[in-house]
């Protein structure tokens, strides 16, 4: 299979931001896959597969994430990642919804 390139922008809706909990989560979901993840606000660069570098995010409510995954499950990775920060995780108005 062919390595490749696959980048979207997600935005965080969770009033909460991106705190130490939903992180570590979001890293064991990136760890999942062979495809390097990385995510980047406006200043800085993370490894998605770290902890220490998502911490490093400081994402609050509104911030916008790209996440870019490089390498063979690139694109299954990209789905996974998209639908837990948007959906599972960080919109809370939309799992309120659900119930």
């Amino acid at each position: 299979m062919e390595d490749s390139v696959v980048e979207i922008e997600v935005e965080i809706k969770n009033s909460d931001g991106l705190h130490m909990r939903p992180a570590m989560q979001f890293v064991d979901q990136a760890s999942k896959f062979l495809s390097n993840i990385t995510v980047s606000n406006k200043e800085t660069s993370a490894d998605g597969k770290s902890i220490m570098q998502m911490s490093i995010l400081a994402a609050t409510y509104g911030t916008k994430l790209k996440i870019k995954a490089e390498g063979p499950d690139a694109a299954e990775a990209i789905n996974a990642l998209r639908k837990f920060v948007e959906e599972e995780l960080f919109d809370a108005s939309a799992t309120d919804e659900k119930k």
